[in-house]
Order: structure tokens, then sequence, then C-alpha cells
């Protein structure tokens, strides 16, 4: 598909806490980066129709729909960004790819590898038309996990060994916290395991060049049974002691597994919502031969690396401030040591997807590559289901795109 007077109008499906962080995505990236085509914010769907022109209007949407599939098939319409919970990703990317559009889906792709598989079946097939396709894993674009990802390809650490990965939250501690949709297997495909340990599957994998092979798994729900929000029509629903209505958590709270990576490396991956006291603390580690690197989002512009090459008595973890013009996406932004936050890594996600669509390239991590998330998480699940067993990641349709 061409673009119209170098614009992309784009249409976005979902416009909650993912369809928030794109909007700003989206009014940013032409402001900061210089780029062969404009995104031109044109259309937002939700099911509600007075929150959907509200959240137009706050978001800086220039229309809104309550359908989805008239946004689809708008002519005028050339980008479909998927923000809604897993069990509609589908339905919506194979009904845009077959009507042309480029698509933009958030992770996990799907709620199952069948669904995952047709999808990249499709961007497939699209893609010989012209459509490209990209999930989101947006802290790839984070640009201190970029230097990472350079320092490993440029042999610092040498032959890796360990790969170290957490994602740990608490915002569903209490037990009395309702039912959200990401609590429903019907709705969101899993847990933790999907909703932030594909993060760390993906993240690992994507630094190292490496992917996971085989697993051993554990997972837990703490939680068996919460109160139905208010907005729960049609759920099953039952009464606990105090007679209110409550309804079944069908996913993980926690997952925890060690993995083999295809080069080599031994790795533990560990998530969780059930980690009191930690909101949002995604950590990774990687040992090699010739060092270390280390990353924390909570210190989202730092670095830890450790060179052990230097003598013995010059060792010791160094912190770089990733701030300088020359470290990845960031010659567009502040001086040194002016740091950037969360939100910037959605920028740059569709800095990167505008460019391979203005381009004709294929944006990354394609479809393709998040099948092969979608495997792992598969793998997890059946080992987690037969008692820690060791699980095959089924072959990866394609490897990690450079």
């Amino acid at each position: 598909m061409s673009t119209t007077n170098n614009e992309l109008r784009v249409g976005m499906v979902g416009y909650a806490f993912m369809g928030a962080a794109h909007s700003q995505a989206w009014r940013t990236v032409n402001r900061v980066y210089d780029l062969p085509a404009r995104a031109r914010m044109a259309l937002v769907c939700g099911r509600d129709s007075a929150k959907v022109a509200e959240a137009a209007d706050r978001l800086g949407w220039e229309e809104h729909t309550t359908d989805w599939r008239e946004l689809v098939n708008r002519p005028d319409i050339d980008v479909v960004d998927i923000c809604t919970p897993g069990d509609s990703h589908a339905e919506i990317a194979l009904a845009a790819l077959a009507a042309g559009k480029h698509v933009l889906c958030e992770k996990p792709l799907a709620n199952t590898v069948a669904e995952a598989r047709e999808m990249a079946a499709a961007a497939a097939t699209a893609r010989a038309g012209g459509a490209r396709s990209m999930c989101g894993f947006n802290y790839r674009r984070v640009p201190a996990v970029a230097l990472m990802r350079q320092l490993i390809a440029d042999g610092r650490l040498g032959e890796i060994r360990h790969v170290r990965a957490t994602y740990l939250q608490d915002w569903i501690v209490d037990p009395q916290f309702p039912l959200v949709w990401r609590l429903r297997k019907e709705v969101s495909g899993s847990g933790a395991l999907g909703d932030i340990g594909a993060h760390i599957i993906d993240l690992t994998q994507y630094v190292t060049g490496q992917l996971i092979s085989g697993v051993s798994a554990v997972t837990e729900t703490f939680v068996k049974e919460r109160p139905l929000p208010a907005e729960s029509s049609g759920l099953a629903a039952q009464a606990d002691g105090a007679g209110a209505a409550t309804g079944p958590v069908t996913v993980d709270d926690a997952a925890i597994f060690v993995a083999r990576l295809d080069g080599g490396a031994l790795a533990t991956y560990e998530a969780t919502r059930f980690a009191t006291g930690r909101k949002n603390a995604l950590r990774v580690e990687i040992n090699g031969s010739l060092g270390s690197v280390a990353f924390d989002l909570e210190r989202l512009n730092e670095l830890e690396f450790l060179d052990a090459t230097r003598p013995a008595a010059e060792q010791g973890f160094s912190r770089i401030l990733v701030t300088e013009a020359e470290h990845p996406y960031l010659s567009a932004w502040w001086p040194p040591g002016h740091i950037i936050g969360y939100e910037h890594s959605f920028t740059h996600q569709m800095r990167d997807f505008i460019e391979a669509v203005a381009t004709g390239t294929d944006p990354s991590p394609s479809f393709a590559e998040a099948l092969q998330v979608q495997l792992v998480l598969d793998a997890v699940t059946r080992s987690a289901e037969l008692g820690s067993s060791w699980a095959q990641v089924e072959p990866s349709p394609a490897p990690v795109a450079a």
C-alpha cells in the first residue's frame, strides 16, 4: 500500500492503557523525528460511544467509531493499530491484513498458537501486496536495551552463558481486587505469563540473538476467586461467605521457568503479579565469558556493564548513562544527561514502524517473531501442566530479525 501525500492515516482499535500510550506516540513521533511519512491520527474505535468520543478528544483523534469493521474497511485508513485484549487480536488483524492495511498489534500476538500461526501466515501473504505488520514489544525500543543488544552483537560479552530475567508486579496482591479481563483466560489467554512474561521472553531473545529451545516451568494462581467488577454482566458468578458475587480466576498469577537457549546459554525467568512492593520491576542480566551487562527498567536510562578483559584490579560494574546522541534513538531528544521515560519507547516504536512502512522494508518484531514468543508461552504452559517436566519449544518459523 502506498501512502497519500506521504501521510499514513492511522486507525486505532482500543483506547485504554495501551491505547493512551500509543496515542501519545502517534502524536509525538513526527514532531521529534524527520521521517519519510507523517502519521495522521484519523480514527479511534471503542465499544462505548460516549467513552470513545471523550477518548478521541482527549487523546487527539480526528474521528471515532464503535465498529472496528468500519475502521478496517475504510479506504482512507492506511494503518490499523490494535490495542485491544488478546481475544480480539486475531479477528481484527486478519480482517485488516485482508483489506491490505498495515498492522501494528500489541503483544502477545494472540491467545493461542493456532491464532498466532494464522496471523503470521496472513502477514506473509499481505506482505506480497505491500502491507507490513509488526507486534508491539515496546521494551526493545528503550535506548539502554538497544545498547545492550549492540554490545552483545559486537562480541563484548564473548560466549553467552547465563540469562537472568524477572518481571515483578504487585497490582493484584489484594484478594478483593476485582476480576478484570486480564484475570480471565477466555479474554487474556494467560495471566502474568503472557502479559509480562512475554516481554522478558522477547527481550532476552532479542538482545542475545538466541532462541529459547526448551523449558521446565511451574505456575500458580494464589487467589482463585475474586469479586466481580461492576460491568460484569454475563459472567458466571457465585456468592462468597459475605454474599458478594465472585468469579473464578482462570489464569496464572505467577510463572517461573528455567530454559535452554539454542546458543548454549542457561536461563531463568520469573513473571509475577504477587511481588509485594514491586510495581513494574523488569530486570535482565546477561553473563558472558568476557563480561556481563544488566538492565533495570526502574533505572531506564542506565546500563550496567562489566568488561572482564580488563586487569582484575580494574574490574567492576560500571554505570553507563544512556543519554548520549550517539546512543540508539537519542539523537533527536535532549542534551546528554537529560533523561527520557517509559513513553519514549512507544515513540521509538512508531518511528521504526513508520520508517519501515514508508520505505517498503520489514519492521521488527514481525508476526513470525511474535509467533515464536507464542510458542515459548505454549511450551511453558505445557510444562507447568505436566508438573515441571521438560517441554521443547516448537521450531521457530523465522530467526530473530537483525
